[in-house]
């Protein structure tokens, strides 16, 4: 009697007189499935080894790996006892599925989930699997809990990486829709074998059966496909993000560089004059910076100016951009504040500098700031605003340093004479 292999659940008995005559074997079909996730897996190997630091990647990696070991198991699941074939593919499937859960957790920054739910989830499914081998034969409920863990890991890793907008992130969509469409079709799929209408014998109708375990073989090997060629696109989005990092941000103090500061105020420039409004720009100097350095070493002259950024922030709002000119010198655009908005952050950034020095074991550093503040309206340029905000500084330092003082652009507005100075 010939056997056919159902993905996942064991061999099937069928009638030598009920195959059918036009098929492709199964074996074929795991055989390349095999090759496909030992390909996948050296690929991500390779990306890995070069590329450490992407998060999740090794997780990925093995997860593929995981799923070379269950299509080799239902290979030469004929030469072990049925019982021990059923845990090796039962434990391949739910841990594959689990690290791709984790890896993408991973990914996303977000924490993992204790290890003891995967041991107790993955515990129970192969209790479940060897109990419907051993003790009460069901090869449909094996069918179902070979699918049900690593359906339910799936679905869960499309949430986690449907997350950052699809068009600014479209490879954390993909990755999410194949394996949210994996997902359900390992929850759904052992009713495909409901179809086959049963013979008086008992038994279902081979060539039906056939017919969808080769279905099944082939959504697995796409799914493969497309799920490694979404982990690349997710390693591709982590290194051109890196680099995109490295070349906008200040390495001390993780602020936007003269350069990419200035791309950015150009864009709130160019918003805000479709609708008519202005944009507040500050220009901040350090004072004495050099007599820190001269005195407490550039080593504290870092923690300085890392200290004055961390105040900073504590001023901002979230859609405010920071960035480093050079040296001590920083720059700070408000999109959507008034004048007075932007003369009260000034101020408030001031005081907060001075009533907070930097501590450097048991001494600390007296730290003051000079502020200057213009507007950037209709018609500005950024380096014009820049030009305008920096020479407010100057005058700041020429009046005795610790102050706030606005360009001629904004004397006229409304504000109080007590804002802009300390």
């Amino acid at each position: 009697m010939p056997r056919d292999t159902v993905p996942g659940g064991g061999p099937v008995n069928i009638p030598a007189a009920r195959q059918p005559a036009l098929k492709v074997h199964s074996p074929t079909l795991l055989i390349i499935a095999a090759l496909l996730t030992a390909l996948v897996t050296t690929v991500l190997y390779a990306v890995w080894s070069f590329n450490r630091n992407i998060p999740g990647l090794r997780l990925w990696m093995v997860s593929f790996l995981l799923g070379s070991v269950f299509s080799v198991s239902l290979l030469v699941r004929d030469w072990f006892p049925e019982v021990v074939a059923v845990v090796i593919s039962q434990g391949s499937v739910s841990l594959a599925a689990y690290l791709c859960l984790m890896a993408s957790r991973m990914y996303m920054g977000r924490r993992p989930f204790s290890h003891w739910y995967a041991v107790v989830g993955i515990g129970a499914l192969m209790v479940a699997s060897v109990y419907f081998t051993v003790v009460q034969p069901h090869l449909g409920m094996r069918f179902v809990f070979v699918g049900l863990g690593a359906g339910i890991c799936f679905l869960l890793t499309a949430r986690t990486m449907a997350d950052g907008g699809v068009r600014r992130v479209p490879a954390r969509y993909l990755f999410a829709l194949v394996a949210g469409l994996h997902g359900l079709f390992l929850l759904l799929r052992p009713a495909l074998f409901k179809l086959a209408p049963v013979a008086p014998g008992g038994l279902p109708d081979a060539g039906l059966v056939t017919l969808v375990s080769q279905f099944v073989l082939l959504e697995a090997i796409v799914a493969v496909v497309l799920l490694g060629f979404g982990a690349l696109m997710l390693a591709n989005e982590f290194i051109t993000s890196e680099l995109r990092h490295l070349a906008e941000m200040d390495p001390l103090t993780n602020v936007f560089n003269r350069r990419a500061f200035l791309t950015l105020l150009d864009k709130a420039i160019s918003a805000a004059q479709r609708t008519g409004t202005a944009v507040p720009v500050l220009v901040m100097d350090l004072d004495h910076f050099k007599n820190i350095n001269d005195t407490w070493g550039h080593r504290a002259g870092d923690d300085v100016l890392r200290h004055f950024v961390m105040l900073a922030h504590r001023c901002l709002r979230k859609e405010d951009v920071m960035g480093r000119l050079g040296g001590e010198e920083f720059a700070i655009f408000l999109p959507n504040a008034s004048a007075a908005g932007a003369l009260a952050v000034a101020e408030r950034l001031r005081a907060l500098v001075e009533a907070q020095p930097v501590a450097t074991g048991p001494q600390s550093i007296p730290l003051t700031v000079s502020v200057g503040v213009t507007l950037c309206a209709h018609g500005d340029a950024a380096g014009a605003a820049l030009q305008r905000a920096d020479e407010a500084m100057y005058l700041a330092k020429e009046r005795g340093r610790n102050r706030v003082e606005v360009s001629e652009k904004i004397v006229g507005t409304p504000v109080a004479p007590a804002a802009t100075a300390a």
